[in-house]
C-alpha cells in the first residue's frame, strides 16, 4: 500500500504545507497521518462515519505506542544532554528520526488499508478532514484544515 504514503511525500514536499502540517500537531494537537489520510481518503470516495473511527483508533494505537514516544526520545536529544558528546547525540537522534519516519508510513498504510474509502464520487475533503480532528482533539482548527485542504494534490 504505497499509494497514501506516495501521495503524501509529494504533498509534504510543499514547504507551506509541511509547515501547516507541524501548526495542526504542535499548536492543535493533531495527527498529521490521520489528517492527511482524511484529504486523501476524501479523494477516493465515501467514507462513512465507521470508516471514520476505525481511522482514528488505529492513529490513536500507532501515536501512543511509538510515534509519540519517538518524537519526545528524538525532541529530546535535539538539544545537548549533560555528559553525552554531541555526536553520537545526534546520530541516535538521526536513527530516530529514521524509526519515526518508519511508523508514520506504517501508520498511512494502516490506514489506507484497514480505512480505505468506498469506491465512488469524492467527498468533501474539508468535512472529512474536520470530522477527524473532532473524534482525535479537543478543538477542531477548521481554518488551519481549509488552508492545508487548498495545498493538497487531488
Amino acid at each position: 500500500m504505497t499509494a497514501l504514503w506516495d501521495w503524501a511525500i509529494a504533498a509534504y514536499r510543499d514547504e507551506e504545507t509541511a509547515r501547516l502540517c507541524l501548526e495542526l500537531q504542535e499548536r492543535h494537537g493533531q495527527q498529521v497521518c490521520l489528517t492527511l489520510w482524511a484529504a486523501w481518503a476524501a479523494g477516493r470516495g465515501y467514507v462513512d462515519d465507521e470508516t471514520v473511527e476505525a481511522a482514528v483508533d488505529i492513529a490513536r494505537a500507532w501515536e501512543t505506542a511509538t510515534l509519540s514516544p519517538l518524537r519526545a526520545v528524538r525532541r529530546t536529544l535535539k538539544k545537548p544532554v549533560p555528559d553525552m558528546a554531541d555526536e553520537p547525540r545526534l546520530s541516535v537522534r538521526d536513527r530516530i528520526k529514521g524509526v519515526e519516519l518508519a511508523a508514520e508510513r506504517a501508520l498511512l498504510d494502516a490506514l489506507a488499508t484497514e480505512a480505505a474509502p468506498t469506491p465512488g464520487p469524492a467527498t468533501d475533503s474539508v468535512a472529512l478532514m474536520v470530522r477527524a480532528a473532532r473524534l482525535w482533539g479537543e478543538t477542531t482548527p477548521r481554518p488551519t484544515l481549509v488552508s492545508l485542504a487548498q495545498r493538497l494534490p487531488a
